[in-house]
């Protein structure tokens, strides 16, 4: 039985900040917030002085990590790598990315994934192939295609279990092809897009939730035609994510967007890991990936340090920081075991100071050396 009381920290939970107690967690699970003088005599007392425990981080959207590129490395072991790592970093739930290949890898992935076992892994979110080619950033042109029922049905098969969410342009899916693909209830994010604001809104009003690193990738705010973003600002319900790396995204941009969508907006890494074989082969520059022809490709760093830099930069408070990378995006999965501390949630835990050195962190209440 694993019994544990984390003594004398911050405990930063969906809106909720509680000073001067105590976090229980018992099999896993979180128990209890209590006074310190009521910690049972059977708990492990972990005294973390002072910092911050907030949920573990929920990142929906990378792609590898370190040297691992999970489409160059389609292989259980590289997932294992990729996802104790992430957790040592402090993301205890993610989505494994694929961006823009053949269906064949992205079949294998599929398999793969489905054969694959780990706390933090979600499951798979396909960026592409249903997206723009005018938008294709990094993505080959040549392997977008357009969204028809048959090759959805190619794609994800009779019953998928392991694709959790797809990056989808709207402005080129019929109607009766996206309630198609919406049958398959997968997390549908607009993006790699050239939508006018008509096409945009029309895509959220249909039923698609969110959107894939806002600015970046989609028809941008003009005076004469707010493009896709100024759908995502102007829809009353429609999310998206922003990396904040500094590079995909000014932070004075970040800063416009935050006043703009306030919860609807959430964090993402976007995180890649060095490659020189494949479609997608990326090289470090300072902060970021990129192709070797310069076009931007991906981030390198971690959601905690995504966090980091939206209280460091853009001066959001912590606890609304917290809340971009934990409750928001557990609120886009539906899921309420996740992204925060409430009794009866799943013991995702991490601790870290005031100055953002993260101290330690726990998957299902059992504490991961890093």
């Amino acid at each position: 039985m694993n019994k544990l009381a984390l003594v004398g920290g911050r405990i930063f939970s969906d809106y909720n900040l509680i000073e001067d107690r105590t976090l229980l967690i018992e099999n896993g699970e979180i128990t209890g917030i209590v006074e310190p003088n009521q910690v049972p005599a059977d708990f492990e007392q972990i005294v973390v002085n002072g910092a911050n425990i907030c949920a573990g981080l929920i990142d929906l959207q990378l792609y590898g990590d370190g040297d691992d590129l999970f489409s160059a490395h389609l292989t259980s072991a590289s997932l294992q790598r990729i996802s104790d790592r992430l957790v040592r970093k402090g993301t205890t739930s993610y989505m494994m990315t694929l961006a823009t290949n053949t269906f064949e890898v992205f079949q294998e992935a599929i398999q793969v994934a489905d054969n694959f076992k780990h706390d933090a892994l979600l499951g798979l979110h396909l960026e592409g192939p249903f997206l723009n080619v005018k938008k294709r950033g990094a993505h080959p042109a040549d392997l977008i295609v357009k969204a028809t029922k048959e090759n959805i049905k190619e794609l994800l098969g009779e019953h998928n279990t392991v694709v959790k969410m797809m990056t989808i342009a709207p402005e080129c899916m019929d109607d009766d092809v996206l309630e198609y693909l919406k049958s398959y209830e997968l997390l549908l994010s607009a993006g790699h897009s050239d939508a006018t604001f008509n096409e945009g809104t029309k895509g959220f009003d249909l039923g698609i939730p969110t959107s894939t690193h806002l600015f970046n990738a989609m028809s941008s705010l003009h005076h004469r035609e707010v493009g896709m973003v100024g759908a995502i600002f102007n829809h009353p319900t429609a999310c998206s994510s922003i990396i904040t790396d500094g590079h995909h995204v000014s932070f004075e941009a970040v800063k416009v967007a935050k006043k703009q969508m306030g919860e609807r907006l959430f964090l993402i890494s976007d995180a890649v890991a060095a490659c020189t074989q494949g479609i997608y082969q990326h090289v470090l520059n300072d902060g970021y990936y990129s192709l070797p022809d310069g076009t931007i490709s991906g981030g390198a760093i971690s959601l905690f340090e995504s966090v980091r830099n939206i209280v460091q930069q853009i001066g959001v408070p912590l606890d609304e920081a917290i809340r971009m990378g934990t409750t928001y995006p557990a609120r886009l999965l539906k899921r309420t075991d996740i992204g925060n501390l409430n009794i009866g949630s799943i013991a995702n835990v991490i601790i870290f100071t005031s100055d953002f050195e993260l101290q330690d962190v726990l998957v299902k209440g059992k504490l991961i050396s890093h």
